[in-house]
């Protein structure tokens, strides 16, 4: 019988998050992430659950998506591939912003369901 937490893949997530209204992207810019004409900073966001992906037999499929939380209340997700895969035009600018963008611990993010 599925369990709740039973998505893995992209497309399952990515679903789950256009039903609950969290597919708004936050994209990186030299301003921050921005989403809805409104740029954030680190410290206006909060990452409040993260799912990682793994190609069984492509590393290009391997990804991250970091669904988050800013401090007006609006949810949103941005998504990225690991290493060389990454699609960020600088990506050294975005590495380092979504390392300063707090993580609510484990348990925390275990109460935020999709």
């Amino acid at each position: 019988m599925p369990q709740k937490d039973d998505m893995n893949t992209l497309s399952q997530i990515m679903n789950k998050l256009t039903v609950k209204g969290y597919d708004n992207e936050f994209r990186w810019t030299e301003n921050g992430f921005c989403a809805k004409d409104h740029c954030y900073q680190p410290e206006d966001l909060t990452i409040v659950k993260t799912y990682r992906f793994e190609g069984v037999s492509d590393p290009s499929d391997m990804s991250i998506l970091y669904l988050i939380k800013a401090n007006d209340g609006f949810i949103g997700y941005s998504l990225d591939a690991y290493g060389v895969y990454s699609n960020h035009d600088d990506e050294e600018g975005y590495d380092n912003f979504i390392r300063k963008i707090p993580v609510k611990d484990n348990e925390e993010q275990l109460t935020f369901e999709l």
